[in-house]
Parts: C-alpha cells; sequence; structure tokens
C-alpha cells in the first residue's frame, strides 16, 4: 500500500509542476520528493511524470492519478491536521510577503497580539513592493493588490481600496482646487511609477454621479513607493493620487487634505492569499484569523474605502 508522504509528494508536484516547489512546500528536499515520486511510480508500475531539464509534465497515468486522489487526499490531509491542531498549539516559522508601506502600518502592528497568542510561531516576514509566487518560493502567506492565483492558491478579501487626490494644506494655500480631475493639470503633480511596468500609474477617477474622467499626469516627480508619494506631498511639493490606506495616517493628522471628494477610483481589493484550505497548517490558519478579525474589529476596510469622508 502506497504511504501518505509518497502520494503527497506527487500530488504537490503535480500541483505545482516542480519538484523544488513541491518540496518547499513540504519542508523536504527536492531529493526527497524525487525519491518519494520514484518509489510511488515503482510499485504502479507506470511512468507518472516525464522530466526534461527544463520541464515537469503528468503523463496520461499521472494525470488520471492526480485527478482521482486530490478529492479524497485533501480531505485526509484536513482530517489529520484538525486533529493535531486539537492537541498541538501552532508551531513553525510563518513565512509572509506583504507590501513595504503597508505591512509596517497595519500588519506589524498586529504581531505583540499574535506572538502572545502563539509563543510557538516564529515570524518571517518579507516586505518588499513585488508580487511573489506564493509556491514557487515557498510562502505560507501574502497580502497585497491584485496577485494572480496560482494553482492550489486561494484568497479572501480583507477590504476594497480607493484611491484619491490629496495634497497638504500648505500646497493648497492661495491655489484654487480643482473641480473636476482634469483640473489636476493645473497642478504640481507627483505620480506613481509601476514596480512591475515601470510606466506611470494613470487612473480613472469615478464621480459619485457615475461619470468618468482620466487623471493627467505630471513630468515633474515620480516615486515607485507610495510611501515616498505620501512623504512627497506631505512636503507640500504637489498632490498626488494615492491609494487610502497609504496616506489613512497623513489624512488623520491633517498633513494631507482630500481634493475632489466626489472622485475616487477602485484599486481593488486587497487580499490575503494562502494555499487550499483543506490543506492549512494550524500556524497559517490562526495568521489568516487573527488578520481578518483585526480587519473587522478595527473596521479597516470602512476607513480604506471612505478615507478622510
Amino acid at each position: 500500500m502506497e504511504t501518505l508522504s509518497n502520494l503527497e509528494c506527487f500530488s504537490r508536484a503535480a500541483t505545482t509542476g516542480s519538484f523544488s516547489a513541491a518540496a518547499r512546500q513540504l519542508a523536504l528536499t527536492p531529493s526527497a520528493v524525487s525519491r518519494n515520486i520514484a518509489m510511488l511510480e515503482r510499485n504502479l508500475g507506470v511512468r507518472l511524470f516525464q522530466r526534461t531539464t527544463r520541464k515537469l509534465t503528468l503523463t496520461e497515468a499521472g494525470d488520471r492519478l492526480a485527478d482521482s486522489i486530490r478529492a479524497n487526499l485533501d480531505g485526509l490531509l484536513a482530517a489529520l491536521a484538525d486533529v493535531s491542531s486539537d492537541t498541538h498549539e501552532p508551531a513553525g516559522v510563518l513565512k509572509v510577503s506583504m507590501a513595504t508601506v503597508f505591512g509596517a502600518e497595519y500588519l506589524v502592528p498586529l504581531l505583540p497580539d499574535f506572538l502572545a497568542r502563539y509563543p510557538q510561531i516564529r515570524v518571517d516576514w518579507h516586505l518588499d513592493n513585488r508580487h511573489v509566487d506564493l509556491v514557487a518560493e515557498g510562502f505560507d502567506v501574502a497580502i497585497g493588490r491584485g496577485s494572480e492565483l496560482s494553482p492550489g492558491v486561494v484568497s479572501r478579501t480583507l477590504a476594497r481600496v480607493q484611491v484619491v487626490a490629496l495634497a497638504s494644506p500648505t500646497y493648497l494655500a492661495g491655489r484654487a482646487l480643482p473641480d473636476d480631475p482634469s483640473e489636476l493639470a493645473d497642478h504640481d503633480l507627483i505620480d506613481m511609477r509601476s514596480t512591475r511596468s515601470g510606466r506611470l500609474v494613470r487612473w480613472t477617477l469615478s464621480h459619485i454621479s457615475g461619470a468618468e474622467m482620466a487623471a493627467p499626469t505630471g513630468e515633474r516627480m515620480a516615486f515607485n513607493d507610495p510611501g515616498a508619494l505620501c512623504s512627497a506631498a506631505a512636503l507640500g511639493l504637489g498632490v498626488a493620487l494615492v491609494a487610502v490606506p497609504h496616506a489613512l495616517r497623513y489624512l488623520k493628522s491633517g498633513e494631507l487634505v482630500r481634493l475632489l471628494p466626489d472622485w475616487s477610483a477602485d484599486a481593488g481589493p486587497i487580499s490575503i492569499y494562502y494555499a487550499n484550505r483543506s490543506l492549512l497548517p494550524a500556524k497559517v490558519r490562526v495568521f489568516v484569523d487573527h488578520v481578518v478579525e483585526t480587519f473587522e474589529r478595527q473596521k479597516l476596510a470602512e476607513q480604506f474605502v471612505v478615507g478622510s469622508r
């Protein structure tokens, strides 16, 4: 009879298309994953993968086996995880990816309470402004906007985000306030440069009536980090279009004020990404629950939409 380890190694490799990615998920070495799958192939008497130096693909037999065992294997692993979580405290390294400003502002402050509840969990958090491949790079969780879902990864929306026009009271002194987005062209604009494409980010703002209008971009100043964008605007250097979560503390302190209060852009959801729910280790499950509960308790979703209104 096949061992659970052999089947799990096969299932993970089939999902990720990589022995290395499967090994990272299972905290094994690639050679251990390869040995387990080779044992499974030997015992079954069929080849499950076609292997080349560049690609790993399922054979017809491998594809049938992957489809046949997926639901049953997930259910069995979930049952084992439930039993284990009843008798063992969540533990291990929690590897999480998040955007720099958002992580420092909203997620690092969760740590004191979280680590007090779960002292056996060790934190390995990566704060940068790039989209990660959750599976291939071995992250337990990623938090951010706009990530594409890889096979075996699910997302849970934490909040939707508005982008609004902001400037400092110092900058606005003596200047005419814009009536619509087109009049932002009369101001010094501070632009956001995409870390993925290298291009200036162009926003289309929507009015509460439903009308839409493209916001102009400037030529004087651009940053690829939303924290720098807010800092520059707070220094009185011009008008910036910024996602509310990055600017919220500036709005609350009065260092920045909102222009065009009836206009905003929908920047999409901030979501928490993690492996298929039935395979969640206890450390991931309690972290996801903690983040979701904190967002609900602090009503962050409401704040990220309405900003300073």
